[in-house]
């Protein structure tokens, strides 16, 4: 299964931003999650959608602000991230799962390269 992740930039706080995820290699995943890692912390949970019905959960930190959906015919997941702050600033991973939910980094298996996303205040 391979991963890239694409769209990440440079934003000001209150801005908007999508990015992408394309998914190749194998028949899609039960659940594709985003991940992000800030300077100096941990990689932390950021949302996640289940496949087969776009059904999604997010972090407190994100809720209400980011929405995560995926294209079937394109095997690509979105992350949508209005209103940010700075805060956001971190590098984003999108994550495949083959399995039950589970949003901690270390269920999944298959990982993009990462798309740096910079918020500036």
């Amino acid at each position: 299964v391979q991963l890239q992740a694409s769209g990440g930039g440079l934003v000001q706080a209150g801005g908007s931003l999508r990015i992408s995820c394309v998914v190749s290699g194998r028949t899609v995943s039960s659940f594709m999650g985003w991940f992000r890692r800030a300077p100096g912390k941990e990689r932390e949970f950021v949302a996640i959608v289940r496949w087969n019905d776009n059904s999604a959960s997010y972090s407190d930190s994100v809720k209400g602000r980011f929405t995560i959906s995926r294209d079937n015919a394109k095997n690509t997941v979105y992350l949508q991230m209005d209103s940010l702050k700075p805060e956001d600033t971190a590098v984003y991973y999108c994550a495949a799962r083959y399995g039950p939910y589970q949003d901690r980094p270390k269920y999944y298996r298959y990982w993009g390269q990462g798309t740096l996303v910079t918020v500036s205040s």
